[in-house]
């Protein structure tokens, strides 16, 4: 990404470059006046409600993301006000995988999809938009607390284990959300893409680390509740970006629970309004229940749980030795003793060393290109101290000395036999033993390690201390993250529809600079002729001609043609009702930055 656009923001400018190939330009000159209609209705329409039900900075923190009723925003201008709060902000091209997802709130940047939901999906979008990314997440990042718990999760999250299915999961329902927002998308196809959605979540088996992790995700940051039981308050950017459910969700029939470690029981339904939401009392709480979660996760288990972990993942992991070094590949293997702790490791195809997340010089993946493998443990000798810290006199008197020809024997029963050609010790521990002439053997005399396969490079450590998902030094050995071959769909307006944009933008253009009233009975005319079904843009000159009060039989004649198709066609009722309800109460402009 040459033309990379840090946008003058320290956050987004650090992020790695393994992160930044999610990213999209915005082209803010796509949206539509359609679009930024749509953006203006939802946004007053949360403002009205939102006002009674949402936790206290809903509105102040809209000012502090840098976001506006009026129009969709731009990336420069929330990233000059969330700079200010230290967060950024960047557009990607709808749902990226999660882990990826994690990483970002760990550095502190917010998410955006760049595009906006059709005005069909008014109400709710299965497809992430920028809607429900900067009118849900952004204006409660201004609270510190809850800040602090979003990145906070970020490097938990990005930490965590997840299987082959998954990412089949991850598939299935990113492919979807971007058939559901084709306008012209096959009824069938929907159909076939919901039965793999279905299928893939009732196929999960056992759940990994990352599917456990994203139902906390779901339950505080999308649909979190916070207060009391019985008046609780809106925190969860699922719910603050949905006209619909933010209003349904304080029915009694939604039950309400506080929010506890339990919560990592209860599954979701992506595409169903939620049967039951978590109250937390505040946002320490959800750090607390978080810590409690992380505390049985394979990055702070370590040993044999985690190594077994790693193995069902089928993905990169990292085995962290007790000497700080850090094996990163796809674990194939490992041997337990008696005691069930491990005393031998073994990865497939590339693998990587690293200490403290850097990369060793030329232990990369190009140098381990078919694998590695290593004892773990303690050493059978005299001397109680582990070989991570031994000194130089320990290396001396276990001949462990440069071009001297050695043997090594382990409490587990392997034998290490071989010249030393180099120890390298980082930060005072010694973390690895390079060979040559080597051969390695276990308790049985199965060879391990043969000369012929030339030097042998050995990891020292007493024990696996921690086991997580992914690289350690992620930026030198994912020169290419995962990436979904589904591409977002993007619409291509036809002649007729380009049309309906001018009208649009003629009532805003009205709306801004108090022009030439008259004009609107022209518009309203053309929307009549050529474009019956709209309702939006009738609604937006109904709006202009209540507050000037200027000509009242065109008022009423498009009052009455609205009244008509709410009440004939019901999915326009509510939006239209609503749409009434706004005109009578009008958003008050000094809230408007």
């Amino acid at each position: 990404m040459s033309h990379f656009n840090d946008f003058n923001n320290p956050q987004v400018a650090a992020l790695p470059g393994h992160l930044k190939q999610f990213i999209v330009d915005q082209h803010y000159e796509h949206y539509t006046p359609i679009d930024h209609a749509v953006w203006r209705y939802v946004m007053r329409q949360n403002y009205s409600y939102l006002k009674d039900v949402a936790y206290y900075p809903y509105i102040p923190g809209l000012q502090k993301a840098g976001l506006t009723i009026e129009h969709i925003p731009n990336l420069q201008e929330m990233n000059d006000a969330l700079g200010k709060i230290g967060w950024g902000a960047v557009t990607v091209d709808g749902f990226i995988p999660p882990a990826a997802f994690m990483e970002y709130q760990a550095y502190r940047v917010l998410v955006i999809a760049a595009d906006i939901r059709q005005l069909k999906h008014i109400e709710y979008t299965p497809a992430p938009d920028i809607i429900h990314e900067s009118a849900g997440h952004a204006p409660i990042i201004a609270d510190k607390d809850y800040h602090e718990y979003l990145s906070y999760f970020g490097s938990i999250g990005a930490k965590a284990m997840f299987s082959a299915q998954d990412f089949e999961l991850y598939e299935a329902i990113r492919a979807l959300s971007i058939l559901k927002e084709m306008p012209d998308a096959d009824e069938q196809e929907i159909i076939k893409a919901e039965e793999l959605v279905t299928y893939c979540q009732e196929n999960i088996g056992e759940p990994s680390e990352m599917a456990l992790l994203s139902r906390l995700h779901w339950w505080t940051v999308e649909y979190g509740l916070i207060g009391t039981l019985e008046q609780p308050k809106i925190y969860g950017a699922g719910l603050l970006s949905s006209i619909g459910e933010s209003s349904t969700c304080m029915n009694k029939n939604v039950e309400k629970l506080w929010y506890t470690i339990d919560a990592v029981k209860y599954s979701y339904d992506i595409t169903k309004p939620q049967p039951q939401l978590f109250v937390t009392p505040n946002f320490q709480n959800l750090i607390n229940v978080l810590e409690e979660f992380a505390d049985t996760m394979s990055f702070r288990k370590g040993g044999a749980y985690g190594l077994n972990k790693a193995v069902e993942s089928k993905n990169t992991c990292t085995a962290v030795y007790s000497s700080g070094l850090q094996v990163s590949g796809t674990i194939t293997d490992f041997k337990t003793g008696a005691d069930g702790k491990p005393y031998f490791i073994k990865t497939t195809g590339p693998t990587a060393l690293a200490f403290n997340n850097k990369q060793l010089k030329g232990q990369g993946k190009d140098y381990h290109k078919d694998g590695f493998s290593s004892p773990v443990g303690k050493l059978k000798s005299n001397t109680e101290v582990a070989l991570e810290n031994f000194s130089e006199e320990d290396l001396k008197a276990a001949g462990i000395v440069n071009a001297n020809r050695t043997e090594l024997l382990f409490e587990s029963g392997i034998t290490v036999s071989g010249v030393v050609k180099n120890v390298l010790s980082v930060d005072g521990r010694i973390c690895l033993i390079t060979f040559n002439d080597v051969t390695v053997t276990d308790d049985k005399g199965t060879i391990l390690f043969d000369p012929a396969w030339g030097v042998y490079d050995m990891a020292v450590g007493e024990e696996i201390v921690s086991v997580f998902c992914g690289a350690a030094d992620r930026e030198a050995y994912e020169t290419i993250v995962y990436k979904s071959k589904t591409e977002t769909h993007h619409v291509v307006h036809d002649h007729k529809t380009k049309e309906l944009h001018r009208l649009y933008q003629q009532v805003r253009a009205c709306r801004i600079n108090h022009g030439d009233y008259g004009f609107l009975g022209n518009v309203w005319q053309q929307l009549q002729k050529d474009h019956h079904d709209d309702w939006l843009c009738a609604l937006e000159i109904l709006e202009i001609l209540d507050h000037e009060k200027v000509d009242l039989p065109l008022a009423t004649e498009i009052k009455h043609f609205l009244e008509q198709k709410g009440s004939t066609e019901s999915e326009y009722g509510k939006l239209i009702s609503d749409g009434f309800y706004l005109i009578k109460h009008p958003v008050e402009q000094k809230l408007v930055v």
